[in-house]
């Protein structure tokens, strides 16, 4: 593994880390596990933004407990930082734990699944930036729009890029489903590696 001046390993090493002996149980386990986010991750990039499809999906709701965390987690640093504090907390959660995994236990897979949380919340995020401009969603008020406190027509329009809150919503879709299918191929060529590794050591056993 390369090492960088202070002895750490660098971060191509951690990318592509292989353990040395890989357990052929554990290894089919995380192909199944990437087999089942593939599919997931696909249904939910199909989504519609425009309507907010996928508010009603599972996985919306511990997003959105990340999210309201982060409007509290935020909230010292006045109210404009506290109202984007919330799409902060569920862009920070993800790549808190995808670092961990990366740089303390050493495993890029599992950081290649936190990846794909990244994008699957910046998906999640898509629909509540496009809606700012001409509300619809149900917000958690009851509400739509100012009424229901929504954070980003109060963003952008403090910024002044109110009439483009279509347009960025619908990049960031596209920026979440390339993040999302980033993580896929990632964890994807990991697992080739680690399979070679697997056939290796039953060879060896042989």
């Amino acid at each position: 593994m390369s090492r960088d001046r202070s002895g750490e390993p660098g971060w191509t090493a951690l990318l592509t880390h292989i353990p040395d002996r890989v357990d052929a149980l554990r290894f089919w386990l995380r192909v199944a596990i990437l087999a089942g986010l593939a599919i997931w991750g696909w249904q939910l990039i199909g989504m519609n933004y425009r309507t907010g499809e996928l508010g009603e999906s599972f996985i919306h709701r511990p997003i959105l407990v990340f999210h309201e965390a982060g409007h509290v987690i935020f909230m010292p640093l006045g109210h404009w930082v506290m109202v984007l504090g919330g799409t902060l907390g569920q862009l920070v959660m993800p790549a808190i734990l995808a670092g961990a995994l990366l740089i303390k236990n050493r495993d890029p897979f599992g950081a290649a699944v936190g990846l794909w949380f990244f994008g699957v919340s910046l998906l999640d995020i898509a629909p509540y930036m496009y809606d700012a401009l001409q509300p619809q969603l149900m917000l958690l008020s009851g509400q739509v729009g100012e009424a229901g406190g929504h954070d980003w027509i109060y963003l952008f329009s403090s910024l002044g890029l109110l009439p483009k809150a279509q347009l960025i919503g619908g990049l960031t879709h596209k920026l979440g489903a390339l993040v999302l299918l980033l993580a896929l191929g990632w964890g994807a060529w990991l697992l080739w590696r680690q399979y070679l590794r697997v056939v290796d050591y039953v060879r060896d056993e042989a």
